[in-house]
Formats: C-alpha cells, sequence, structure tokens
C-alpha cells in the first residue's frame, strides 16, 4: 500500500453493477445488427470494460488502446499521447470507445481524433463516469461526478487501489 491515503467511497458495487447492465443494454439495442469492435482503454477501463463485456451477449469483437495523460502524478498533463495502438483494422468498423471516465476530455478527443483518422463506419464513446462541466459529449455515459480524484474498479491513484470493488474519492489532494 503507498503512503496513508484517505479514501471516501463514492460509488459502492451495487450501483456499478446497475449502471454497467444499463450501458449493455444500450449497446444491444443500437448495435443489434451489427458486429461492433469494442475498444478498451487501458488502463483504467480494464474491470470496467471486462464487466461490460461479459454482458452484451451479441456478437463483437475487442481490442485495446493505451492513451497516457497522467503519468505517474495525480495532476494531467496538457496533451494525451497514444502509447499502444489498437492491432485491428478498423476501416469500415463501428467502433464503440469505451473509457473509464471523462474529465477535461483531452484524452476521449485525442481518442476520437486519432480513430477518425483509420476511416471506420462509425466511432462511438463510452464513459463509465462523466465530470460534471466536460464538453465532450459522450454517446453513452454511466454516472456524472463531481470534483475529485476518483480510484478504484480499475481506476488508480499512483497506480495503487485499482482492486477496489467500488469507486472513491482520493481525499486531501
Amino acid at each position: 500500500m503507498p503512503h496513508k491515503t484517505n479514501l471516501k467511497q463514492l460509488i459502492p458495487p451495487e450501483e456499478i453493477r446497475i449502471v454497467v447492465e444499463r450501458l449493455a443494454r444500450e449497446v444491444r439495442i443500437r448495435y443489434a445488427d451489427k458486429d461492433p469492435l469494442l475498444i478498451c482503454v487501458l488502463k483504467g477501463s480494464f474491470m470496467f470494460f471486462s464487466d461490460l463485456v461479459r454482458l452484451l451477449k451479441m456478437p463483437f469483437e475487442i481490442d485495446f488502446l493505451q492513451v497516457q495523460c497522467y503519468g505517474t502524478g495525480h495532476a494531467p498533463q496538457a496533451e494525451a499521447r497514444i502509447a499502444m495502438e489498437p492491432s485491428h483494422d478498423i476501416s469500415g468498423r463501428h467502433v464503440i470507445v469505451v473509457e473509464d471516465i471523462i474529465d477535461r476530455g483531452i484524452t476521449a478527443l485525442k481518442i476520437f481524433e486519432y480513430l477518425k483518422g483509420k476511416d471506420p463506419a462509425s466511432v462511438a464513446l463510452m464513459t463509465l463516469l462523466l465530470r460534471e462541466g466536460s464538453s465532450v459529449k459522450p454517446d453513452f455515459a454511466g454516472i456524472k461526478i463531481h470534483k475529485g480524484f476518483v480510484a478504484g474498479y480499475g481506476m488508480d491513484y499512483k497506480e495503487h487501489y485499482r482492486a477496489l470493488p467500488g469507486i472513491y474519492v482520493v481525499e486531501g489532494l
């Protein structure tokens, strides 16, 4: 465990489960006649992504993308960069990008710009958490949150707390 950090539960596991079920239903309805490619944005989205794809019960493929925006601190950098590209050819594909959180939108916009350059049929953005006031409007949104650095359910604070089943606010930052 890292240095002493105060965590306050923001979203319990039961609420996360209900939201993930709703988002899976929305994808099934919108993409019922398609074979979408779901792209997990690493590292923070892996738990959300895993729970989501198990609930889809429809044809789909998966891939991964990694974007670096935070480094090892808690203050985001001014720019995001693609650190790992998806392995699939997305040309002509219906793509759903699965994010853990949209905060300022810098990461989401970088991903959208990058993928649009690969000539997909469509690109949709899904996020579990949407920070109030974000300029990015995702196609699928889970829970709106206020200020505060969050960790748990795949998201980290200085590479710790990813395994927590709920989502917590890291207090004292």
